[in-house]
């Protein structure tokens, strides 16, 4: 399997149900009180992040689901963590409603904000690059979804397309994603690993493919 350098590919593979790995992620931060439970949901663009997320989000009905990519949107395609804290994780930590508008959304007249709504149980966070040492602190359990990268590659060209633009766009992108996977190893920080996309025959519609972390994660130093 092809990886991002540093990477180590994960063994015991299963198939448990969508519900089992709620639960899973729910046991990693038993204390949580006041306030919905916020899970990273992190892997390369063509890993199946959004879908996955999107499952989850059904399965828990109580739940809302925020994309980094409305935030890094004209904005930076990593430096967006600060922002992601004072106008999103912040609230949702205090229990708040969330209606956030970014700058750059105004700047390009871009409609609409980015909304989570008070009483939540789950907050899903998915995106290239959310579980990362600075955002550590406000993660309740985290997610990354291992795979092939030419795979995901691949899957990625099938969704984005290959024009020249894109294609520099990607260039671009990777000009910047090596190094910081590399310098944030989000697979070593993760709560579960994810298959992405999975190998293992199972239900897409109620099950996943999981493995334990490649290595311990570690717990956060306590609430922000």
């Amino acid at each position: 399997m092809h990886l991002h350098p540093g990477e180590i590919e994960a063994a015991g593979w299963r198939v448990v149900t969508m519900l089992d790995a709620v639960r899973q992620l729910r046991e990693a931060s038993p204390d949580v009180t006041g306030r919905p439970r916020v899970i990273a949901i992190d892997g390369r663009g063509g890993a199946g992040k959004t879908t996955l997320a999107e499952r989850l989000r059904k399965v828990v009905p109580n739940s809302a689901l925020v994309h980094t990519d409305d935030i890094a949107w004209n904005h930076a395609y990593f430096d967006w963590g600060a922002v992601l804290v004072e106008n999103i994780l912040r609230p949702l930590h205090r229990g708040e409603a969330v209606d956030f508008r970014p700058a750059a959304w105004i700047t390009h007249a871009r409609p609409g904000s980015i909304t989570v709504p008070a009483g939540a149980d789950f907050i899903w966070v998915e995106g290239t690059g959310v579980i990362r040492e600075e955002l550590a602190p406000w993660w309740d359990a985290s997610v990354w979804m291992q795979g092939d990268l030419d795979e995901q590659e691949r899957l990625s060209a099938v969704r984005d397309g290959d024009s020249p633009g894109q294609q520099e766009h990607v260039a671009n992108w990777l000009l910047e994603e090596l190094p910081f996977m590399l310098r944030e190893q989000p697979w070593a920080r993760a709560t579960v690993i994810v298959a992405g996309p999975p190998q293992t025959d199972h239900n897409p519609d109620t099950e996943i493919v999981v493995a334990p972390p490649t290595s311990p994660w570690v717990s956060r130093p306590g609430s922000p």
